[in-house]
């Protein structure tokens, strides 16, 4: 059994290409499986009242639609991550907010695509994921049950991600228990496990629960600007997280009736002879 890992990069390169390629280098060298972004048309997802505030960021005081803007990458910016991705040998793909990211991830040639929780009930962006990309992922944070069997039979997913849609987490609120009741009742999907919380034991604790697919948020530094920082993972917790996770997979074994294993013999002929 082999636990798909995600770093998801999201928003936190802050803009810069030079962080992203960065920050995917250390997540290869920690062992993740794939690298995620976040693709948005910021005149579209930015709602109306919020276009025009002012935000302090790395830029100065500027309007909150322009921080959106410049925290997105071109198609020649792309161009330079899936590069660098195939050179690392990870998969790269983005969470898409809106028709027009979803298109724009198309165009450039990503085959997997990534539902955020904030979409579930966008029934016309998962129709569209649903007809032009091979593998579709989705988180399911904020979301009812009937929300979520709604947007599994528009999309069609291959893995449903558990998810609790708070930047960090509290322990409290991680519903884990939730991860077998999905294994049960999603019987056509893969079950993952989004995490956002500050730690890494729970995350573990959900590969352990059942979830083959496992994603977090990653940085270079937690100390970074940024609102998704506090809930990420930094290069030494993520190099952690990969170990656990593999070694929880090693410890699985294959189940069934008891039997005296080859590691137990030597003691079974010293201890009752």
């Amino acid at each position: 059994m082999h636990t798909v890992i995600t770093g998801e990069i999201g928003i936190n390169h802050n803009g810069s290409l030079e962080t992203a390629l960065e920050t995917m280098r250390m997540a290869a060298k920690c062992g993740v499986d794939a690298v995620k972004f976040q693709k948005r048309t910021p005149d579209i997802c930015v709602p109306e009242s919020q276009k025009y505030r002012m935000r302090s960021t790395p830029w100065g005081d500027i309007q909150y639609i322009d921080y959106k803007r410049r925290m997105e990458f071109d198609n020649e910016q792309y161009g330079e991550l899936t590069k660098e991705a195939a050179r690392l040998g990870v998969d790269i793909y983005a969470s898409v907010w809106d028709m027009p990211a979803a298109q724009f991830c198309k165009d450039i040639g990503f085959l997997t695509v990534k539902i955020p929780s904030a979409m579930v009930t966008n029934l016309e962006l998962l129709d569209y994921c649903k007809d032009n990309f091979d593998m579709r992922i989705i988180s399911t944070g904020m979301s009812t049950e009937e929300q979520i069997l709604t947007a599994i039979e528009h999309l069609d997913p291959h893995v449903v991600y558990h998810c609790c849609a708070a930047y960090p987490a509290q322990y409290e609120d991680l519903n884990l228990m939730r991860i077998p009741y999905m294994c049960e009742h999603y019987e056509d999907c893969m079950i993952g496990y989004s995490g956002h919380e500050t730690g890494l034991t729970t995350t573990e604790c959900a590969v352990a629960l059942g979830a083959r697919y496992i994603e977090r948020h990653i940085t270079l530094d937690r100390t970074m600007w940024g609102s998704d920082q506090a809930a990420s993972v930094g290069p030494v917790g993520l190099e952690r997280l990969v170990r656990g996770i593999r070694d929880i997979e090693k410890a699985f074994g294959s189940g069934g009736p008891r039997v005296i294993q080859d590691c137990e013999k030597d003691k079974l002929a010293s201890l009752r002879g």
